[in-house]
């Protein structure tokens, strides 16, 4: 069968949430196929100059390119457990009736033959018990579909396979469902009485019964010896464009002629440098590399002559010269990196960070430190590591090829098709 697909995209209006997405649309649109995608605002011109129709969500739940800090002052004096169920109550549950309805306004106006969505948007989950299209998921997080021989996801557990793993993992699935995410599940049961839909099942992400598009390769992830038959590996779900200038100091920097390690604390995560930017420039201040640092918006003073900034860094020109990133353990920076073979040092214990660097860990192309705030010395300890161990870039080169393998927007869209039975 031949013919075009009308496809409504709908994801959290976040950059990890919408740029695995925009490869997939410019696949589809580039098919002919017609996307409409329902986000927010400050997305708009990312989202038309990929060929799809953008459709501005509710403001009430659009967060306007601000960060959680802003958008929900009162987590900022929670700690621990409390903030984590804050966060997931007011930013990913909470939106889901107004994402219903306003989907439901925007398919009114035009049917789609599927919905497409980050796996945080469970809004767009929902729309088929209600009368509505068909799902498909894109992880933008490492995989969380539970498995019995797979750590739970959340605390960056190593995978393990004697019985004392199966213990661990069993008392530390029930402490998540019976304490930590208790009250969160509650809530989330609640909205979808509301809604006149059964009770959720355990776990809270939104993964398409139909098919799940999952951001990376099968080798990053943790073996499982059943893998869900909707769940396709499609590759780095990475914005191919180039945004970002070479900045004023490129060439002196490669003229130097040291390893180049690149430091980042990614686009959400980046609002105190502190944490991981700023200990990296001063814990290799003295040590025979160049520091390359992306800031944001941020400025960050004085800097060791081995140094050098810039609010974004074009990662096309970047890191094909890199020889460590370290970052927080944004999956998205992850991916970047791993597609390029440079070997990571992750730093971060904050969403679903602790799970990207067990997965890293896991695989060998890397390093876990365990902590967001890690010391200078033990950010010069495991750079070193990295860069005097062959292992690490053996390994992260071992990945980037089984990434070079995959064209993700086009296999993406491959697949769609093959469900919504185009193009066959």
């Amino acid at each position: 069968m031949a013919g075009t697909a009308d496809l409504l995209f709908a994801t959290m209006p976040v950059p990890g949430h919408v740029v695995p997405l925009l490869p997939i649309a410019r696949a589809l649109t580039a098919r002919g196929h017609r996307v409409r995608w329902y986000t927010g605002r400050v997305f708009a011109d990312r989202i038309t100059a990929v060929g799809a129709e953008f459709v501005a969500m509710d403001p009430s739940i659009d967060h306007n390119g601000r960060n959680v800090d802003e958008l929900f002052p009162q987590r900022v004096k929670l700690k621990g457990v409390a903030k984590l169920r804050y966060d997931m109550n007011a930013v990913f549950l909470d939106p889901i009736p107004t994402q219903v309805t306003g989907l439901q306004r925007v398919l009114a106006e035009r049917p789609a033959d599927l919905v497409l969505h980050d796996t945080a948007f469970v809004g767009a989950a929902l729309l088929e018990p209600l009368g509505g299209p068909r799902a498909v998921s894109v992880g933008v997080t490492p995989m969380m579909l539970p498995a019995p021989d797979v750590p739970p996801f959340g605390p960056g557990l190593k995978p393990g396979s004697g019985p004392l793993a199966k213990v661990r993992d069993r008392a530390v699935q029930f402490l998540l469902d019976n304490v930590v995410f208790k009250p969160v599940q509650e809530h989330r049961d609640r909205i979808l009485a509301a809604l006149n839909l059964p009770k959720g099942e355990r776990g809270l992400a939104s993964v398409s019964a139909h098919l799940h598009l999952q951001n990376g390769v099968r080798s990053l992830e943790h073996p499982r010896k059943h893998m869900p038959a909707q769940v396709e590996f499609v590759g780095a779900l990475v914005d191919p464009v180039t945004g970002a200038p070479l900045p004023p100091w490129w060439d002196r920097m490669i003229g130097r002629g040291r390893p180049v390690v690149h430091v980042t604390q990614g686009t959400v995560a980046d609002t105190d440098l502190g944490q991981l930017v700023l200990p990296t420039i001063r814990a290799l201040a003295d040590e025979d590399v160049t520091v390359v640092a992306s800031t944001g918006s941020h400025a960050v003073g004085s800097l060791p002559a081995n140094a050098f900034t810039a609010p974004f860094l074009p990662y096309d020109r970047l890191l094909p010269v890199t020889s460590v990133m370290v970052t927080n353990g944004g999956f998205g920076g992850v991916q970047l990196a791993l597609a390029q073979g440079v070997p990571l040092v992750v730093a971060g214990m904050t969403e679903d960070k602790p799970e990207v660097a067990a997965r890293v860990e896991r695989s060998g192309a890397g390093l876990n430190l365990r902590t967001s705030t890690p010391s200078e010395k033990a950010i010069r300890k495991a750079v070193r590591k990295v860069l005097d161990g062959e292992t690490f870039r053996w390994r992260a080169e071992r990945l980037a090829v089984e990434y070079s393998g995959h064209d993700a927007g086009a296999l993406s869209a491959d697949h769609v098709e093959r469900l919504v039975g185009v193009r066959a």
